[in-house]
């Protein structure tokens, strides 16, 4: 018999699973999508029984696959997309669609909440911007836009609990999702009465709060029978996706720093102290003990699939004619044109934008055209438009006095040599890769494991699991064209925010 760990991730587009061997080798992962919904300007939701039931049907390829054959699951850990909104009834019912975190319904609320309480009130407790992307303003603009409906709300989830309320039956809240409530005292870790009474939110539709590799139910005859798997696996409270991401990639200790290159670009800091600012995120670890200085950002691998969607149709043919991938084809574009793409400049804020400007009026723009530019300068642009706001998250970071020497790479866009290379030329950080596709869902796994007791502590998991292929150095010979080129990526955006809106 083979003992095995599995991590769930709820992600923007598909929920994944993937079954570990216990020294962090994969044994079988399966991926399953699910639609996002837009029914209105700035609406973005999802329907989290979609995500169950995709949960269901992985989970059924999984145990049924020969792979899986003297098999056991010794533990669960499920991490999730963060900032989520779900009501459910007291009959565990989801009362009310998702809106994700590329949802902005909730703009002009925050405007006026910020006025009547006070925005830096808010920031000294919650350790977080009010903006309108997180959690707690979408519940506010229910509890505004549909009295009813909030009237039945029992508890609010996140996207990983509300999976691991099907798995149990049990209701919690992990620490690392409370960031995107601003009721959750971050330097505390618990709810506070004080923001819930000055919100309006009664504080008991809020679940208890447990740290992320606790053991809080076991699998249910129910969703034993609905997802095939054994009753009685043990079931971890879990946490958010980029928290959980930074444990797949090794990131346990102060300083190191995960850079996460999934739809969303992004970066996480571990730090053993309080470090907090307006223009960037804040959240407890799923590691006990320490938080992440994050930088989320909009654009990320959705900007290289909405380019490669819209003007790379001879890449995806040639893709198919060489047996390579689309993306394959547009890395070898992008490797013809030089550092700074001769002046392209790329503004990726395709959605809005998330840290450190927090503006949802934000557009993407194309800067340096004229009639020499080609499609590769397009492609090559976009990837260093998606490096540069990395780098200016990392800046932030810096200048707080969170040090940076390296970061670890997860997410698909490890995959693309060209990419990974372009932002350690951007960031002057060296860049290490470990299994890219599976960071995220061995960090859950790592949770479950270390919850069941099948390692000892969180440096075991690591030295057992965590395997770097390969490392990215920057070439010093571009760092003066980067320079330049974020220089005037930070200055294109101060002279157009005033007609973005």
């Amino acid at each position: 018999m083979t003992d095995a760990l599995l991590g769930i991730d709820i992600g923007t587009s598909s929920c994944k699973l993937t079954a570990f061997t216990i020294d962090g080798k994969v044994i079988i992962s399966v991926s399953e999508k699910y639609p996002t919904y837009y029914p209105d300007e700035g609406w973005v939701e999802q329907k989290p029984e979609e995500w169950w039931h995709a949960v269901c049907e992985a989970t059924k390829k999984i145990v049924s696959n020969k792979k899986m054959v003297d098999v056991t699951i010794q533990g669960i850990g499920v991490d999730g997309q963060g900032w989520s909104m779900i009501p459910i009834d007291c009959n565990g019912k989801v009362i009310f669609n998702n809106p994700i975190w590329m949802d902005t319904r909730a703009t002009d609320l925050c405007n006026r909440v910020k006025e009547e309480i006070g925005e830096e009130k808010i920031f000294e407790v919650s350790g977080n911007p009010f903006q309108p992307t997180y959690s707690l303003p979408k519940l506010l603009w229910l509890k505004e836009n549909h009295q009813e409906i909030f009237k039945r709300v029992y508890k609010v989830l996140q996207s990983n609990s509300y999976i691991v309320y099907k798995l149990t039956g049990k209701i919690t809240q992990d620490i690392s999702q409370g960031y995107g409530l601003h009721c959750f005292d971050m330097k505390k870790g618990e709810w506070s009465e004080e923001m819930c009474d000055a919100f309006g939110i009664p504080s008991t539709i809020f679940p208890s709060i447990y740290n992320s590799d606790e053991v809080v139910g076991h699998v249910s005859s129910k969703a034993s029978a609905e997802t095939w798997m054994a009753e009685g696996i043990p079931v971890v409270a879990g946490g958010v996706d980029a928290a959980c991401g930074a444990l797949g990639t090794g990131v346990i200790s102060n300083g190191e720093t995960q850079e996460q290159g999934g739809q969303a670009e992004g970066m996480s800091i571990c730090l053993n102290k309080y470090i907090a600012d307006p223009r960037l995120i804040m959240g407890y670890h799923v590691v006990p003990g320490h938080w992440l200085l994050q930088g989320g950002t909009v654009g990320g691998g959705g900007v290289i699939d909405w380019v490669k969607n819209n003007f790379c149709f001879e890449e995806k043919s040639n893709a198919h004619y060489h047996g390579t991938s689309t993306y394959y084809e547009m890395d070898q574009l992008s490797a013809r044109v030089p550092a700074g793409s001769e002046g392209v400049i790329f503004l990726p804020y395709m959605k809005g934008e998330r840290s450190p400007i927090w503006n949802p009026y934000a557009k993407g723009v194309y800067y340096g055209l004229d009639f020499t530019k080609t499609r590769s300068n397009i492609i090559r642009a976009s990837q260093e438009g998606i490096a540069y706001s990395l780098r200016h998250n990392l800046v932030i970071a810096e200048q707080l006095g969170a040090k940076v020497k390296e970061l670890w790479a997860m997410g698909g866009s490890a995959n693309s040599t060209i990419l990974t290379q372009i932002k350690a030329d951007v960031t002057g950080k060296i860049i290490r890769v470990p299994s890219s596709d599976t960071a995220t869902t061995l960090g859950a796994a790592i949770l479950a494991g270390v919850g069941v007791h099948v390692y000892k502590d969180y440096e075991e998991a690591r030295a057992k699991t965590v395997r770097i292929q390969k490392v990215y150095k920057p070439n010093k010979n571009n760092l003066e064209t980067y320079n330049k080129g974020f220089a005037k990526y930070l200055k294109l955006y101060e002279s157009l925010k005033g007609l973005m809106k």
